[in-house]
C-alpha cells in the first residue's frame, strides 16, 4: 500500500471513529446502526466494512482510543509538572491531582461511551472479558505514571502502584459518571472529582 493510500485509509478510519462516537453517544450501541455511522461520516457501507469487520470492532477501538487519549494527556501533564519543578517533595497531593486532572480529556461523550461499553459487558461474557482486558491496560498505564512520579522523590506510597492505580480509576469513573448525570459540561467534568481524588492520594501516601 502506497503512502497516499495509507493516509487515505487512516483518514477514513478516523472519520468513521468520529462519526461513531457521536452516533453511539446519541443512540447507544444497540440503537446505533452501521448505516447511521456511515451517513454521519459521509461514507458507504463498503467503506465501513473495508476498515472494520463489525460494529462491535469499531466500538471497542473507539473505547480504547478514548482511554489512550486520556492517559496521554495525563502523562504529558505530569512531564510538564516535573520539568517545572512542581513535583517537589513537599508538594500538596490534592493540588497536584487537580493540576493533572484539569488538563485531562474528560467529556460527556467519553463518559457516555465508556458507560455504554460497561453496560454491554455486563450482558455479554465475551464483551465482559474484552472490557476487563482493556481496563487492565488502562490500570497498567496509570500505574506506570504513578511509578514515574514516585521515582522523582515527590511521594512514596503505602500500597503498590497497581493497587493505587485501580483505586484511582474506580473513583474517577464513579465521579465522572455522576457528574455527567448531574448535567455537568465538559469543562466541569474535567475538574469533577479532583478534590476526592486528591484526598484518596493523601490516604495512599506514606
Amino acid at each position: 500500500m502506497t503512502g497516499s493510500a495509507t493516509r487515505s485509509r487512516e483518514n477514513t478510519r478516523a472519520r468513521l471513529l468520529d462519526a461513531a462516537a457521536q452516533v453511539f453517544a446519541e443512540e447507544g450501541l444497540d440503537g446505533a446502526s452501521v448505516e447511521a455511522v456511515c451517513e454521519r461520516a459521509g461514507f458507504t457501507r463498503g467503506a465501513f466494512y473495508s476498515n472494520f469487520e463489525s460494529k462491535d470492532e469499531l466500538f471497542f477501538e473507539l473505547a480504547g482510543a478514548v482511554g489512550s487519549e486520556r492517559l496521554t494527556a495525563v502523562r504529558v501533564r505530569v512531564a510538564e509538572l516535573h520539568e517545572s519543578g512542581a513535583l517537589a517533595q513537599d508538594c500538596d497531593a490534592t493540588t497536584l491531582v487537580r493540576q493533572v486532572m484539569d488538563t485531562g480529556g474528560d467529556d460527556r461523550l467519553g463518559v457516555m461511551l465508556l458507560s455504554e461499553i460497561r453496560l454491554r459487558a455486563l450482558r455479554d461474557q465475551a464483551w465482559g472479558e474484552a472490557y476487563l482486558t482493556q481496563e487492565q491496560e488502562m490500570v497498567d498505564g496509570i500505574a506506570r505514571i504513578i511509578d514515574d512520579i514516585v521515582e522523582t522523590g515527590a511521594m512514596s506510597l503505602r500500597v503498590g502502584s497497581d493497587v493505587a492505580a485501580r483505586m484511582l480509576l474506580v473513583l474517577w469513573e464513579g465521579m465522572t459518571v455522576r457528574g455527567a448525570m448531574a448535567g455537568q459540561d465538559d469543562e466541569q467534568l474535567r475538574r469533577t472529582g479532583s478534590s476526592e481524588l486528591g484526598q484518596l492520594v493523601s490516604l495512599l501516601l506514606e
